[in-house]
């Protein structure tokens, strides 16, 4: 009877590196994936505007003199 063969070593050590390195892979897209969504701005904020109000022109009134009599009673 003959002995069934193993894999060899070096395709053993391969393929746990790669899945090492596929792991190391999901790690960092995953603490990528966490910062950015921890990184969002919290709905319902305030927003400040700024805005630049230039003055009305005022026509020129014309002048005028008033005498205004009062009697003493």
């Amino acid at each position: 009877m003959s002995r069934p063969r193993h894999a060899r070593p070096r395709g053993r050590l391969r393929r746990r590196l790669l899945i090492a390195a596929g792991l190391a892979v999901a790690f960092v897209a995953g603490i990528g994936l966490g910062e950015a969504l921890q990184d969002q701005p919290k709905a319902g904020g305030s927003q400040t505007i700024v805005r630049t109000l230039r003055p009305l022109t005022v026509p020129a009134v014309p002048t005028e003199t008033v005498t205004v009599t009062i009697s003493n009673r």
